[in-house]
């Protein structure tokens, strides 16, 4: 059954110039798989779709303030990670969303991710559901960091969950292809088609 737009939401984990964009400094750590998925144009199209069929957009970028005091003085994994490489510092280019997955308007931006869990740190769980929305299809960075964490707990607070197998990148494929084996996986084109599909029945 196609999904109802209206009850539907993508969320876009950290599109963020440190991640997508040459440059970035964790960019070279996750582009050979972002080229083997094509993710940022499979999901600058998603996007477009998405937008046509009256679906929520929503973006979660991380960020910290210079300092990195939102975090514990010895963090690690992941997060030791960031801040070894000074990423996603507020304010700094780095930091903010790529132009080609710019937010627009109707767009949602949460605020407030420092961690990998999406719904931990941010109002994604009231937004989402102050909206109706029980659906979520899920893009972005790490497939099996914050994807997966957000994956997750979307799934115990009662959402259906979609990873865009295409629209998500991890710094190796084998991290990529167990992480995604958690949810419902689905492709940009066939997620986009399910959509067009709920359009055309209006």
């Amino acid at each position: 059954m196609p999904f109802d737009p209206k009850r539907t939401a993508v969320v876009l984990i950290e599109y963020q110039n440190d991640f997508t964009s040459e440059g970035g400094v964790l960019h070279d750590a996750v582009n050979d798989v972002m080229e083997s998925t094509g993710m940022l144009d499979n999901t600058r199209r998603l996007v477009e779709v998405v937008r046509a069929a009256g679906a929520t957009i929503v973006h979660a970028p991380i960020t910290f303030m210079a300092g990195y005091g939102e975090l514990s003085e010895h963090p690690y994994g992941i997060l030791k990670g960031v801040v070894d490489s000074s990423a996603f510092v507020k304010g700094e280019w780095g930091a903010e969303i790529v132009d080609a997955l710019a937010p627009q308007e109707g767009d949602v931006v949460v605020e407030g991710k420092r961690g990998l869990d999406t719904f931990a740190t941010t109002n994604l769980d009231f937004i989402l559901r102050a909206r109706g929305i029980d659906t979520i299809a899920l893009g972005g960075f790490l497939t099996n960091c914050c994807v997966e964490s957000t994956m997750r707990s979307g799934y115990e607070k009662g959402y259906k969950v979609i990873t865009l197998s295409d629209c998500v990148a991890a710094t190796s494929p084998e991290e990529h292809e167990n992480a995604i084996k958690f949810s419902e996986v689905m492709t940009a084109d066939a997620f986009t088609q399910e959509l067009q599909g709920a359009m055309a029945a209006r």
